[in-house]
């Protein structure tokens, strides 16, 4: 299976309310754990998925895009996201 299709299927094993547990999503999906693992991890860097220990659940929209922005700015922003939580910075 290509790895797109493999994403596709575990980023709609995900709920869209609410989150899942690793372990659930492995069951869920069906596929192996390593493979799971993988996807996870690329959906991570695509911004389109948080994981919070062995909890993982889907960014919305504005999430993905303010860490997005956080990432690729060429300016020090005056915020941090730390687990979904928007913070200013300790100066």
């Amino acid at each position: 299976m290509r790895e797109e299709d493999l994403d596709w299927a575990v980023y709609h094993g995900i709920p869209q309310t609410g989150s899942i547990t690793v372990k659930d999503l492995i069951a869920a999906t069906g596929f192996e754990p390593d493979a799971v693992m993988a996807s996870l991890e690329r959906l991570e860097h695509y911004l389109l998925v948080q994981r919070s220990g062995e909890m993982v659940r889907l960014l919305s929209i504005q999430e993905s895009l303010i860490a997005c922005r956080c990432r690729h700015s060429r300016v020090d922003l005056p915020f941090v996201i730390e687990n979904g939580v928007i913070r200013a910075k300790k100066e």
